[in-house]
């Protein structure tokens, strides 16, 4: 049996990671996992700092994991919309994938800061239960850790430049 496709995001908080993954699960027919529902529903009002988010985000990947390789090798496309954004996050992602042999992609999007601090605070006023964590503080705290892709990491990477 063939295996699903597994895609995920690196991008900067605000770039439209969240946007993209709906559009690539929807016209690919495949599940769409959303870290920030997971972790929502699974811890919900817990999560108010950076370190909570590292904790709790912790918390939820070896269950994550597990699930997510199942579907894969059932055959089911599966987008992950959880950041790719640092090297262990993105090693993270290569346990899921190359332990089961499944192709993937890694969806770079390319977005200047200042656009991002603008659809930061769109998304403050259209989800106000975001408007304590999507800041430009947070903005400025998660960037510190950034580090976009390289090609030498070995990734079926797809750059996508884009403006807001």
């Amino acid at each position: 049996m063939n295996k699903g496709t597994l895609t995920f995001f690196c991008g900067k908080m605000g770039s439209g990671k969240s946007t993209k993954a709906r559009e690539i699960a929807q016209k690919n027919n495949a599940v769409l996992l959303s870290e920030d529902e997971w972790l929502a529903s699974v811890y919900p009002n817990k999560i108010s700092s950076l370190n909570d988010y590292i904790e709790y985000s912790n918390l939820l990947k070896p269950q994550i994991k597990k699930l997510v390789q199942s579907m894969l090798s059932a055959g089911t496309n599966v987008v992950m919309d959880f950041p790719a954004n640092t090297l262990s996050q993105r090693d993270w992602f290569r346990g899921i994938f190359s332990e089961i042999e499944a192709p993937h992609n890694l969806i770079y999007i390319d977005l200047p800061n200042a656009d991002c601090l603008k659809q930061i605070e769109k998304r403050r006023k259209e989800q106000p239960e975001r408007s304590a964590t999507d800041t430009p503080d947070m903005f400025e705290q998660v960037t510190k850790y950034f580090m976009a892709p390289i090609p030498d990491e070995g990734f079926n990477l797809i750059a996508v430049a884009k403006s807001a």
